[in-house]
């Protein structure tokens, strides 16, 4: 692969890690919520979700996906649910009160929890298909080995975004100690639920077409 293309997918890659998403607003989310380390999990599912996708593309199965009406109205409605559920969770969260919270520590989802969270977010991501399948093979050549390939800009992709999504969990975190009382972290969680369900809500606008 030449230096130059991978140049190009490299600021590319870093552009669609940076862009709000759901991936971006789960990990400010969690980061905000639970501190960077905890959040770790979080971005550890995102990747794994973006890794099958990766996949799905990479294999040409995300064209033939794009190419049937029921199978991608089931993926973008799966998507959409899941990101409905998720807000409308946070949104009812009932925050622990200050004194309870200062005298034990607050109880925060499993390790495993939290990976799943963040792989279904991904995973079910419609508009991250799309973005595959039509972006990846703008960088794939058809004179090289497939696999090799798929290999590098597989590995770049979840390296950029784990950086992306760690330093939005890292500035979240940061901010903990303004979110420390019970009626900010009910804003927090209403502020949050709320964009999810906005987002979740917005996959059901998503068009095949939007690939092409």
């Amino acid at each position: 692969m030449p230096l130059s293309t991978w140049i190009t997918f490299v600021v590319a890659s870093m552009i669609i890690a940076i862009s709000p998403g759901s991936g971006a607003v789960l990990s400010i989310s969690h980061g905000l919520a639970y501190g960077v380390r905890k959040a770790s999990a979080t971005v550890l599912g995102l990747q794994l979700g973006l890794l099958l996708i990766f996949t799905i593309a990479g294999a040409g199965v995300g064209s033939l996906l794009l190419a049937s009406e029921p199978a991608f109205l089931a993926v973008k409605t799966i998507g959409a649910l899941y990101l409905i559920y998720l807000g409308v969770s946070q949104w009812r969260a009932a925050p622990a009160p200050a004194a309870a919270a200062a005298a034990a520590p607050v109880a925060h989802p499993a390790f495993g929890r939290r990976v799943l969270t963040g792989f279904l977010t991904n995973a079910t991501n419609p508009k991250g298909i799309i973005f595959m399948v039509a972006v990846l093979p703008q960088f794939i050549s058809r004179h090289a080995p497939l696999l090799p390939q798929l290999l590098i800009l597989g590995a770049t992709t979840v390296v950029i975004d784990t950086i992306v999504m760690h330093g939005y969990a890292l500035l979240a975190a940061s901010m903990q100690r303004f979110f420390r009382d019970a009626r900010a972290v009910k804003k927090q969680n209403r502020f949050f639920g709320g964009v999810l369900v906005f987002m979740g809500g917005a996959l059901f606008f998503v068009k095949r077409g939007a690939a092409s």
